[in-house]
C-alpha cells in the first residue's frame, strides 16, 4: 500500500464527503427507493430505478473515498522547515525567459488544483524545485520546450488561503 501525503484539511474535506454521503445522503436516497418500491410494479417505476442508480453512484463514491483516506498520510505542512521547497511550501519563481512571476503551492496528489496554483509533489514543476533554496535556478522540460526558473521565494500559505487569492491562471507552458 502506497501511502499518499495529505494535509489535515485535504483529509478532513474527504473525510466530511464521506461521512455526508453516508450519513446523510445514502439514507435520504434509501428512504426514497422504498417510498417508490411502495408504489407497486417495480419494473415501470421510474422513481425506483432512478433512487437505485442514485445508491449505486453513492456507493461508488463511497468505495472511492474509502480506498483515499485509507492511504492517506498526513502531514502538517506548518511544522516543516521552508527554507528548502519541500511538501506543503510555497514558491514564487520567476520564468528567466519572460520575467514573469507566479506563485505555486506543492500538495497531495489529491489536492492538487492547477487551476488555483496548487500542483501535486509529482508534478514535473515540484520535483524539480523539491529540495531547491530561494535563488536557485532550476531548468525543466515540458512537451512546449525547455524552462528555466529562478526560486524567488519559498514560504507556507495554508492551502485554503491560497484559494481565496484573486484568479491567476497557472501556466507552466
Amino acid at each position: 500500500m502506497v501511502r499518499q501525503p495529505m494535509t489535515k484539511e485535504g483529509y478532513d474535506a474527504l473525510s466530511s464527503e464521506f461521512h455526508h454521503l453516508n450519513n446523510v445522503l445514502k439514507p435520504q436516497v434509501n428512504l426514497e427507493k422504498q417510498r417508490a418500491a411502495e408504489l407497486g410494479d417495480r419494473s415501470e417505476n421510474a422513481e425506483y430505478h432512478a433512487a437505485k442508480e442514485k445508491l449505486r453512484h453513492i456507493d461508488r463514491r463511497l468505495k472511492y473515498l474509502a480506498s483515499l483516506l485509507d492511504v492517506a498520510q498526513i502531514i502538517n505542512p506548518d511544522t516543516l522547515d521552508h527554507s528548502k521547497v519541500c511538501f506543503g511550501s510555497s514558491v514564487e519563481i520567476e520564468d528567466l525567459h519572460s520575467g514573469v512571476t507566479q506563485t505555486i503551492t506543492i500538495s497531495g496528489i489529491l489536492e492538487s488544483e492547477p487551476e488555483h496554483a496548487i500542483i501535486s509533489y509529482q508534478a514535473p514543476l515540484a520535483r524539480a524545485l523539491m529540495g531547491k533554496t530561494q535563488g536557485d535556478e532550476i531548468e525543466i522540460t515540458l512537451p512546449q520546450g525547455t524552462k528555466q526558473y529562478e526560486i524567488i521565494k519559498i514560504f507556507y500559505r495554508p492551502i485554503m488561503e491560497h484559494k481565496k487569492l484573486p484568479f491567476r491562471q497557472f501556466d507552466i507552458r
